[in-house]
């Protein structure tokens, strides 16, 4: 196994319980999602044998394959955090046991006609720029799409999910979030979970209540080029 991707978990791991107690927070509420993009299923082995169980890809065809050629090893999870197509809402919802990107009604209503008798976890991305060609929901709209997406018999509505902006401090970015966090569960009050923060922002996104973190290079290092 390579020494220096344990040492940069560790590192990570480390930072966030930093983040958390400064918070006044317990760091065990705070799940780190490890972004493997564009790495091979060999890093994912190497990260599901230093404990790591929640891996998110951007890419459906990436998942998929990824997914297909590791399996489901006890107690993984798969999380999708690319921007969903309707038109792949099926595989999307195949490789995926969690998917960070439901906007839209229509995207909703795919991944829930999707379904086998299962139940979807789901979180609603909300944008939070200014940019309506940014994928997520407006905030205004937050209300209006967990009604709906709560109406689904064959999703379920975990919470919001938010990417901060580039022309701001991250920090007022995700209190923003934190606020549409609140819409949520005033509609599914169990809604809790808040999908925030990255490598060059994670500690601002855990003192606004970020429950999940979606952390790539900071721990699998610089991703591999593609021809």
């Amino acid at each position: 196994m390579d020494a220096p991707l344990a040492d940069r978990l560790a590192a990570v791991d480390a930072r966030i319980a930093d983040a958390a107690r400064r918070a006044g927070r317990d760091p065990a509420d705070i799940t780190r999602i490890v972004v493997t993009k564009f790495h091979p299923v060999s890093l994912i082995t190497d990260l599901y044998s230093l404990g790591v169980r929640d891996v998110g890809e951007n890419r459906q065809q990436e998942l998929t394959a990824k997914r297909a050629e590791l399996g489901s090893p006890e107690g993984m999870r798969w999380h999708f955090i690319g921007q969903a197509q309707t038109n792949k809402a099926r595989p999307v919802r195949a490789a995926s046991d969690v998917v960070h990107s439901v906007d839209r009604p229509r995207i909703a209503d795919a991944l829930n006609a999707a379904g086998a008798g299962d139940v979807l976890d789901v979180l609603l991305q909300v944008n939070l720029t200014d940019d309506p060609g940014r994928g997520g929901v407006s905030p205004a709209d937050v209300e209006a799409l967990a009604t709906h997406v709560h109406g689904l018999d064959a999703l379920r509505v975990r919470g919001v999910m938010a990417v901060a902006p580039l022309d701001e401090e991250p920090a007022r970015a995700f209190e923003r979030l934190r606020g549409c966090a609140d819409v949520a569960r005033r509609v599914v009050p169990d809604a809790t979970w808040i999908s925030a923060g990255m490598t060059g922002d994670f500690p601002e996104a855990i003192a606004m209540g970020a429950t999940h973190l979606r952390i790539g290079s900071a721990i699998t290092g610089p991703r591999p080029s593609r021809d």
